[in-house]
């Protein structure tokens, strides 16, 4: 895929699809894929993970997610509040009525529109008109919404919101209940053993959606987008704990379901709670223009992965990581003050910095990459 070689990449990837009878396959609940009950832990999602350690004996809890130690809500238990979703991929979730991306049907998905059919321009917190993808309340915590079974997401989840914004990772927090925290260490809560995905069966699916899509095969990658989006329409964000969600949402007493089923509906899967209105369709049109089957494509990636690291590599992949984020940054500064002096994307970015100390152990072979 990174040589462009689409052909090889579809005999590659369809022989991984179809290996030792389904070997791989997506997990039954988008949930269940970071998580950190160990019933779910290398499924038949999981192709390549890093395998986090915890109580095993080592005094500091080193074994564990030691990296993503600060990448939690800055709220008790946790610290430290880094790795933040931007406002722009929050409001890439929102759909239309049909349960469909509306950045795939509608240019101004990305604006504040007074409408309510777009999300907002500095903070997008739980609402019950405008209607998202279930995948969002999965992969961002923002306030109003239960955070897993960790209680309702306030401001006290956020360091710092002038130059970090409102929205805390959330992939890589374990629930409550799962028991995944280190019992030693500093800020032990945050030491989990949650699996930390570098590759995972989605991810091979969306590459052959992507590879068919290239070589013309429209309708081969519809249905792998498909399949994708039913999987992200079983569940969304339930209430997690009663207890600590039930004072703002009554509703909630008694309930302490983290995912709840959403109701299948011929055209969408759908479900109306008191913080959102989650929604998810099928593509039923048939694909026959490739640059749309294109774009669809690239946004289900971006959907599916998001906040797991592949999007900027994605971009650099396909060449379009110049035009986005230099969009991005034309947006986003006149929203967050920060990102007025952020330095543009320019030819040097495609390529990382050779170190120094490599081109001189090198004794002339290497030679430093443009630009740096």
């Amino acid at each position: 895929m990174y040589r462009g070689d689409y052909a090889g990449a579809l005999t590659t990837l369809r022989a991984v699809r179809d290996s030792n009878g389904g070997r791989f396959d997506l997990e039954t609940s988008f949930d269940h894929v970071w998580t950190g009950f160990k019933q779910f832990a290398n499924g038949k999602e999981t192709i390549l993970a890093y395998e986090a350690s915890i109580n095993d004996g080592e005094p500091n809890g080193n074994n564990s997610n030691y990296g993503e130690r600060l990448n939690f809500p800055y709220v008790d238990p946790f610290c430290c509040g880094f790795h933040q979703p931007t406002q722009n991929l929050v409001n890439f979730f929102v759909v239309n009525d049909s349960g469909l991306p509306l950045a795939v049907t509608d240019p101004t998905w990305n604006t504040g529109n007074p409408t309510g059919t777009a999300a907002r321009d500095t903070s997008f917190a739980a609402n019950t008109t405008v209607p998202v993808d279930p995948r969002l309340d999965w992969t961002a915590g923002r306030d109003g919404v239960p955070f897993k079974d960790w209680g309702i997401h306030s401001p006290a989840f956020i360091r710092k919101r002038d130059y970090s914004g409102p929205y805390s990772a959330k992939k890589n927090v374990h629930e409550k209940r799962s028991g995944a925290q280190s019992a030693v260490g500093w800020n032990s809560f945050q030491l989990n053993s949650v699996h930390i995905h570098i590759y995972r069966y989605a991810d091979v699916l969306l590459l052959l959606a992507e590879a068919n899509v290239e070589a013309g095969s429209l309708e081969e990658a519809r249905g792998i987008v498909n399949q994708i989006r039913a999987r992200a329409g079983q569940t969304a964000e339930g209430c997690g704990s009663a207890v600590l969600t039930q004072a703002t949402y009554p509703a909630c007493a008694g309930h302490d379901e983290i995912a709840l089923p959403l109701i299948h509906l011929a055209n969408h899967d759908s479900l109306a709670t008191p913080w959102a209105i989650y929604k998810i369709g099928q593509y039923t049109t048939p694909w026959t223009d490739q640059a749309f089957a294109r774009t669809a494509v690239k946004y289900e990636r971006r959907l599916e992965l998001a906040m797991e690291g592949q999007r900027f590599f994605d971009m650099r992949r396909r060449g379009d990581a110049d035009s986005v984020i230099t969009n991005y940054l034309a947006v986003e500064k006149n929203r967050l003050p920060w990102m007025a002096t952020a330095a543009p994307f320019t030819s040097r970015h495609h390529l990382y910095p050779i170190p120094q100390i490599q081109i001189e152990l090198s004794h002339g072979a290497l030679t430093q990459n443009a630009g740096w």
